[in-house]
């Protein structure tokens, strides 16, 4: 691995980390780019405008799959015609690339990230949840991914071998059974798309709060700081667990979204939006790196997925991780249960297209607000602007907001710089 250089000094934190109950398995498999519905965003739409022929080389990149409920219906309406908001489902596979074979890992692929991205109605908010992999949940009975017929039934099993018994459709039909929402839209990508995309973007800005050595994934970052990461570099911070928070799989999620917010700014950023062989990149590495359910790979779809995503504030994009412990025992020993109470509540609030506000930034455990976070300063008024003739006149007292309600569920927006908290 090349050598890392920080870009800036950090202070470490230090406050003591709680132990976490540990998951048995490590996983080789990186969180990836849970938000591509993201990265597709601007890349999509910018694509599109580099002309037909642009357009032409993407769609022959795309290899499709097609969902359950896709076999009943006809071809889809664009975003634009739904009367609601949209979802879709972003699955990390873990399937060897290498024909020499993976070290660690078996021949069952597994989805070991899986990541759902709600856009609201109005186009105005998104959220992506995070499902721990280790989540045990209920599988609904699934189409096989050979064709030769269906998977029984099953009450309790790891969230991440739904990919092995039916491939993507069959877990599009676990997280349906689990969170009430319909998906439209699903995506699955491998290792190789990590990587080609952070090239693509020239670099992911990473903030660490403390030295990162982890031989299982073969991450070192010397001292705290902030590092561009690109490459195989941004594949093995995505997948360190034992390098970050307590080793388990629930803080490493809180360090995947140090990354996935960076991600985000920069696809957002004028140095991406502005750099039209750049865009061009990231829609190849993308596409071609991806297997997209069939109303999804269609590039008018693309394009109106992308023009309702881009434009939403950063600070209006919102990563969650699905409520889940460790240390419960019975069908889930060793593995992740759901808290309940936490689950209902925060899908009762995304099935309604109701906002929400985070207790804080990050968990504490695998990531923590960034101390030397940029300061954004409030906009100065302009004394020769136009009066707004809807301004609240002086003297009067302006209606007051409805407060948001504030969720004890761990996460960050886009707009929150957070450290990536160093297993000590």
């Amino acid at each position: 691995m090349s050598d890392l250089r920080p870009r800036s000094n950090r202070s470490a934190h230090t406050a003591g980390i709680a132990r976490h109950g540990q998951l048995k398995k490590s996983s080789p498999w990186p969180a990836i780019l849970k938000f591509l519905g993201a990265a597709l965003v601007v890349v999509l739409v910018s694509g599109a405008s580099l002309g037909a022929i642009v357009v032409s080389q993407i769609k022959d990149n795309l290899t499709t799959v097609t969902l359950v409920s896709e076999e009943t219906q006809g071809p889809p309406p664009s975003i634009g015609a739904y009367s609601g908001g949209f979802n879709i489902l972003i699955v990390g596979s873990d399937k060897c690339e290498d024909d020499s074979g993976c070290a660690g890992r078996g021949s069952a692929e597994l989805n070991d990230v899986t990541m759902l991205l709600h856009v609201s109605a109005d186009q105005t908010n998104a959220v992506a949840v995070s499902i721990p992999r280790d989540l045990v949940v209920p599988i609904p009975s699934c189409p096989q991914a050979d064709g030769t017929g269906t998977t029984s039934a099953m009450s309790a099993r790891p969230i991440n071998e739904t990919l092995y018994y039916g491939g993507l459709p069959c877990t599009v039909l676990t997280v349906e059974a689990l969170t009430g929402l319909d998906i439209q839209f699903a995506g699955l990508i491998t290792f190789n798309g990590v990587i080609e995309m952070s090239n693509a973007v020239g670099g992911v800005d990473v903030c660490v709060d403390g030295p990162i050595r982890d031989k299982y994934t073969g991450l070192v970052m010397d001292a705290a700081g902030t590092y561009k990461l690109t490459g195989s570099d941004a594949l093995a911070f995505l997948r360190t667990r034992h390098g970050v928070g307590d080793g388990s799989d629930l803080t490493r999620i809180s360090s995947q979204q140090v990354y996935l917010s960076s991600l985000v700014r920069t696809l957002k950023s004028a140095e991406t939006l502005g750099d039209p062989i750049k865009i061009y990149n990231l829609a190849k590495a993308a596409t071609g790196s991806m297997t997209l359910s069939k109303n999804f790979s269609n590039i008018d779809t693309l394009a109106s997925i992308a023009l309702a995503l881009k434009d939403i504030p950063l600070e209006k994009v919102t990563f969650v991780q699905f409520p889940g412990t460790t240390g419960v025992g019975g069908a889930y020993q060793g593995k992740v249960a759901p808290v309940k109470a936490k689950v209902e509540r925060l899908f009762d609030l995304i099935r309604s297209d109701t906002p929400f506000a985070l207790a804080g930034v990050g968990d504490d455990r695998g990531s923590a607000a960034d101390p030397n976070a940029p300061v954004v300063e409030a906009p100065v008024p302009d004394p020769a602007a136009t009066v707004d003739p809807n301004a609240t006149a002086p003297g009067t007292t302006a209606p007051a907001e409805t407060p948001l309600e504030v969720l004890d569920v761990k996460g960050q927006t886009a707009a929150d710089y957070t450290c990536s908290v160093a297993n000590r």
